[in-house]
């Protein structure tokens, strides 16, 4: 799986590096081939493709210490922590189907690299929920990606207005109008949910706050 791109080595890079190792690490076991750090390396190169503004390796880094967080909760943390590098390894915001195809290149990459089959499959599961957030009751896995997905929407409001406008630079194809009607659907999809947390943890520090912004920025839209 080569690079997409070269990506800077910084302390940053490096220090997802070693996490992606790790991880890859847990879920071969024994298997040390084909060597680990080119898929990291492919990784890393799409996350920092120039079409995005939020969907960045910020929003990695943020996913999988949410996920360290939660790690507790979930059946196999591993597995949570992998669909995290993938879950927006296809990002184009003009595209309906990058879940689905993140999903397809986690099956290729994790095939090719050794990991079990059922640690693969669970994977890319993982990775199309993240289309709606909606894990089933006691799915634990699905919980800790989605909580920790969407943990962004808790943020304070000066971290909340900064993923908004970063979202809105993604969308700087869309004319105003359209975003504006685009978002609040999104938006009323998301309050419409029973539950937007589903951990423990995740629905008594987030639930509130997060239902907050969600409103106050629908109600911004209208405005």
């Amino acid at each position: 799986m080569a690079a997409v791109h070269d990506v800077p080595d910084d302390d940053r890079t490096r220090s997802l590096r070693e996490r992606w190792l790790h991880t890859l690490a847990a879920v071969r076991g024994e298997v040390t081939t084909p060597d680990a750090l080119p898929y990291a390396d492919n990784l890393l190169a799409r996350w920092a493709e120039p079409q995005r503004r939020y969907h960045t390796t910020d929003h990695l880094i943020a996913v999988l210490d949410h996920i360290d967080t939660l790690a507790a909760h979930a059946e196999n943390p591993e597995a949570v922590r992998l669909a995290a590098w993938f879950h927006d390894a296809v990002y184009h915001p003009e595209r309906s189907e990058n879940e689905e195809r993140s999903a397809a290149v986690a099956v290729r990459a994790l095939t090719e690299a050794g990991v079990p089959a059922d640690v693969t499959d669970e994977v890319a599961r993982l990775v199309r929920l993240t289309l709606t957030h909606d894990p089933a009751p006691g799915d634990t896995n699905g919980e800790v990606l989605c909580d920790a997905d969407l943990a962004i929407l808790a943020s304070e409001p000066e971290g909340y207005e900064a993923y908004t406008r970063a979202v809105r630079e993604e969308y700087g194809f869309v004319p105003d109008d359209a975003f504006r009607a685009g978002r609040a659907a999104v938006l009323r999809q998301l309050l419409d949910l029973e539950r937007l947390f589903h951990t423990p943890l995740g629905a008594a520090r987030w639930e509130e706050p997060a239902r907050a912004n969600l409103n106050g920025e629908l109600t911004h839209l209208g405005s």
